[in-house]
């Protein structure tokens, strides 16, 4: 029986989320993928695994149908190419922002936990991202939260456990859970080997630096 939902992509903050909700506060998940019409899925099978290897049920909502909502994002349209970090600095609104989609799968995800009779839903929301998306905030997330506690019989709440911790913070709390970082996917390429140049890549570098420790990915 689960008792809350959690949104994973397979990212380095979603996984490490899911690891905590199981190994330090002991709930019972049940998680939730996308497929929007992003350019690689190597996140969601990184999640399908996580999600195995915890004994969590997961559903993989295909919105793929709907990805001409979304193509003025370099993760979805092939005519964008991916930005490095180096030309995303001091954009608040960066090419790899993806229109309204927290909402949208925030929304979704309130539908299924309802429809699941739990109350919760979590996602990965971090402070320390070097670009910008305004639906990883805390005024999103109050202002999220209050629309959906208009519900007048089972009001779902969104938790971002993460959202005033740096992805250096994620990274520490999940070595000590032992999360295994090569099965989680953050490059918003999908080759090979991460690039090691896009936003995300950055920022994740930037995080295992920070503590000392060498990011188990492999790297273009």
């Amino acid at each position: 029986m689960v008792d809350c939902a959690v949104i994973v992509s397979g990212g380095l903050d979603s996984v490490t989320l899911l690891y905590h909700l199981v190994k330090e506060l002991g709930r019972k998940p049940a998680v939730i993928s996308f497929l929007y019409g992003q350019k690689h899925v190597r996140e969601i099978v990184c999640a399908t695994s996580n999600a195995a290897a915890l004994g969590c049920p997961h559903q993989i909502c295909d919105l793929s149908a709907m990805r001409d909502l979304f193509t003025a994002s370099a993760l979805v349209s092939e005519s964008i190419d991916v930005p490095t970090i180096a030309t995303v600095r001091g954009d608040p609104q960066p090419l790899t922002y993806v229109p309204n989609r927290n909402m949208i799968f925030l929304s979704l995800a309130a539908a299924y936990a309802e429809s699941q009779g739990v109350t919760e839903v979590f996602y990965g929301a971090q402070k320390h991202d070097m670009y910008g998306y305004w639906d990883c905030t805390p005024d999103f997330l109050n202002a999220i939260n209050a629309t959906l506690s208009l519900n007048r019989k089972q009001p779902i709440r969104i938790q971002a456990p993460f959202v005033n911790d740096s992805k250096a913070d994620i990274v520490r709390r999940g070595l000590s859970m032992g999360v295994d970082y090569a099965q989680t996917w953050s490059c918003y390429n999908g080759r090979g080997a991460a690039c090691g140049q896009c936003p995300t890549c950055a920022e994740r570098l930037a995080a295992f630096a920070e503590i000392g420790v060498s990011d188990p990915l492999p790297y273009e």
